[in-house]
């Protein structure tokens, strides 16, 4: 209690000024524990939604050109815009697209690599070598299919076979010596043609290349007869004259090739072969990042310009949630090896 003394009364001012800067300097230590707490137990969440704070790498593993490679740079070209963040994509080609996996799958799992990979890797080539150094089931998150991908069988211009019974006549009359290309071993370019050949009681000779872009150039430039190709790839030769679209794996002709037959309506064994291309990110990504990352990919995919886009490549626009394509990786890997078996297909 505080009393008057001679009959003067405290003063309340002087009793403010000397307990409020107590009360400051406890409310200030109070405010710093609590800041130092949330830097301790959420720092990552305050992180997470700064995501993206820089630029965001996109590895392809397949070669510039390729039909992957085009659909994923339109696809993220079309993010960037809408998150207003730059996509930077690299190529990392080599061993039918095991290397440029393998480096998504050791990323660290932030958010800033990701991979625009292929069947034509994650199901395959995987299944078609015993050197792979990651899971292709485990080692990934995914996010989002981003297209389907059309095939059809070409010949150089020149070559004799101008129809798939003329190729088939020719290759039963000399088995094994009509040579093909393809993107690799294990590529689908190669399990495609296996599987062509061994419905239809027909061998050809493997040429192997190291990526699909120098394959298709070369048959159309006469080095090479013929091979299965990505719609995307050829079909600038088709257009030119350089490259015969014989005959498409569908069900349906393609809008892109009206006059190019079916397999069924070319008289061969029916044959039906497609790939696709999926968004992934290293297993351990935050899954709010990669569930910003499918929206992202949606949104992309659904833009009108994107999907004329990569219609008139022979690509076809689609999405998915992340467990749909993770359902699809494991599917195809399952089916893919099961194929290549029974055809008895073996690394050369």
């Amino acid at each position: 209690m505080i009393r008057a003394i001679r009959g003067i009364e405290p003063d309340r001012r002087q009793i403010m000024s000397t307990t409020t800067p107590r009360l400051t300097r406890t409310r200030r230590g109070a405010g710093a524990i609590l800041l130092a707490s949330l830097a301790l137990t959420g720092g990552g969440a305050m992180a997470q939604q700064a995501w993206p704070a820089k630029p965001i790498q996109v590895i392809v593993p397949l070669q510039v050109g390729s039909a992957a490679d085009v659909a994923t740079r339109v696809v993220v070209a079309r993010m960037g815009e809408n998150m207003k963040q730059t996509f930077i994509v690299e190529n990392h080609a080599g061993v039918s697209g095991l290397l440029g996996a393998e480096r998504v799958a050791r990323a660290a799992p932030d958010g800033y690599t990701l991979g625009g990979i292929t069947d034509s890797v994650l199901n395959y080539a995987v299944n078609l070598s015993d050197k792979v150094s990651f899971d292709p089931l485990n080692d990934f998150a995914p996010v989002s299919q981003m297209a389907n991908i059309a095939w059809v069988l070409v010949a150089n211009s020149g070559f004799g076979a101008k129809t798939v019974p003329e190729l088939l006549a020719q290759a039963r009359a000399r088995p094994g010596k009509i040579d093909y290309a393809t993107a690799g071993i294990g590529s689908p370019h190669h399990i495609a043609m296996e599987l062509f050949a061994a419905g239809n009681g027909a061998s050809f000779a493997h040429v192997p290349y190291k990526g699909a872009t120098q394959a298709t150039t070369d048959v159309a430039g006469g080095q090479l007869p013929m091979m299965f190709s990505a719609v995307s790839v050829a079909l600038p030769f088709i257009k030119d004259g350089r490259l015969r679209a014989l005959a498409q794996p569908n069900e349906q002709r393609s809008a892109l090739l009206p006059d190019v037959p079916t397999f069924a309506e070319a008289g061969a064994h029916v044959f039906r072969f497609s790939t696709w291309l999926g968004l992934y990110a290293p297993k351990g990504t935050p899954a709010d990042i990669v569930e910003r990352l499918h929206a992202e990919v949606a949104k992309a995919v659904a833009d009108p310009a994107v999907r004329e886009r990569l219609a008139a490549l022979g690509l076809e626009p689609v999405s998915s949630t992340p467990a749909e394509l993770g359902a699809l990786t494991r599917e195809g890997y399952a089916r893919v090896g099961q194929a290549i078996r029974s055809a008895g297909i073996k690394p050369q």
